[in-house]
């Protein structure tokens, strides 16, 4: 069974009105695990990784899901970091007003 549409190559090919498929934002998956939240990036990957077998299965629905969750799976895990980081800026702030306030109490 070689499925609906005819392989690489063969007569036909791209000539099913789908076009090539959608972008699997691999590269922002990878970007995110790594330089971002772990646990939120690995789950993009993922998503990214069924992309194209989706796809090539005739799939084309599911296909824009997991690229559209991929997507949001990177940009939760952007989000997340950027937050953390805002309240680590917040924190350290409050702990230099809080030193600056208790030291200046202190001299002689």
């Amino acid at each position: 069974m070689t499925g609906p549409y005819p392989p690489p190559g063969a007569p036909g090919y791209g000539q099913n009105g789908y076009g090539p498929p959608p972008d699997n934002n691999l590269v922002w998956a990878v970007l995110t695990t790594v330089l971002c939240c772990l646990p939120l990036g690995i789950v993009s990957i993922v998503k990214s990784g069924q992309v194209n077998s989706l796809w090539f299965q005739g799939l084309h629905a599911e296909a824009h899901q997991a690229a559209a969750d991929a997507r949001k799976w990177a940009l939760w895990s952007a989000i997340t970091t950027g937050g953390l980081l805002a309240l680590y800026v917040v924190f350290i702030v409050v702990m230099v007003v809080v030193a600056g306030g208790s030291a200046s109490e202190y001299t002689p």
